[in-house]
């Protein structure tokens, strides 16, 4: 059998170099292996995937790999800074911050941002209290999963009673509803504009993001929707334990939060900021809404 093989294989040789397609076609018949991803690549997506995951310190010695190879990484740069401040390795986060600023200052900008982004999430108070708010203030209310049929959850219901206070307590601003994922045809945000305008907002009020997969996205989309009809700052309407990590991503993503307004149940627990673990939320979307991706 061997030797049945090796004949074939010298009978296929003797053929391509007959037609005159000689080494050159030779080496075209044979497939090229595929090509490995980089190795910076492969330690930034391990990274990504450990920060995700919780594995902070292992994300970290990722990085720390990477940028023995890729000095002068931006992106990895940023993440350095970002998660070892996070763990309180104040001086990881200078020499990474240090070095951005020469390698990019744009890049360190954008971190600087962020740390002002986590620092406006983590001191944000959820307030079960409508604000008073004036017509430049849009007042952006959070989707919430539907169920199959395309009904809404009680915990959405319970969003939109606060959004139905803080909207009836500021009557000339714009409401902006902000979600995607549609069960049975309908989007959060579609299900959201129904229930408002069927207990008297008025539908001219109201704004529909419906492309919003995430609270990344939520900030990202919705923040370009104020932006584009003049609004300067919101108010977030969410669940007491989602408004800061939304608050950090709003106030990455230009659109300031003035103000955080949450159903009454869960409310009072979460007045004590968050310990440093549960902060981790907070720390990824932030990277996220800032244009560093998860993969590369």
């Amino acid at each position: 059998m061997v030797l049945l093989r090796f004949r074939r294989a010298i009978a296929a040789v003797t053929a391509v170099v007959a037609l005159g397609g000689g080494v050159g076609a030779l080496q075209a018949t044979v497939a090229a292996p595929a090509s490995a991803a980089p190795p910076t690549t492969t330690l930034f997506n391990s990274a990504q995937a450990k920060f995700t995951a919780g594995d902070v310190p292992g994300g970290l010695g990722d990085l720390a790999a990477l940028l023995r190879v890729a000095p002068n990484d931006a992106q990895a740069l940023a993440l350095q800074a970002v998660w070892s401040d996070f763990t309180l390795d104040l001086i990881t986060r200078q020499n990474a911050l240090n070095r951005l600023g020469a390698v990019s200052p744009a890049m360190a900008g954008t971190v600087g941002r962020m740390f002002g982004a986590i620092g406006a999430g983590i001191g944000t108070i959820p307030n079960p209290l409508p604000g008073i708010i004036g017509p430049q203030t849009a007042i952006v209310v959070l989707g919430y999963g539907l169920m199959p049929d395309g009904s809404m959850r009680d915990e959405l219901t319970s969003r939109l009673g606060a959004a139905w206070l803080q909207a009836v307590a500021a009557p000339w601003s714009t409401v902006i509803v902000s979600g995607g994922a549609p069960h049975a045809g309908v989007t959060e945000a579609a299900a959201m504009r129904n229930w408002l305008v069927g207990r008297g907002i008025p539908a001219s009020r109201i704004v529909v993001e419906d492309r919003s997969g995430s609270t990344v996205q939520n900030a990202l989309n919705s923040a370009a929707i104020a932006r584009s009809r003049g609004l300067g700052n919101a108010v977030l309407v969410s669940s007491a334990d989602h408004v800061r990590r939304a608050a950090a991503d709003f106030t990455m993503a230009g659109l300031p939060v003035v103000g955080a307004t949450t159903q009454l149940d869960g409310w009072l627990p979460q007045l004590i900021p968050p310990l440093r673990p549960s902060q981790r939320g907070i720390y990824l979307d932030v990277t996220r809404t800032a244009g560093i991706p998860a993969r590369r």
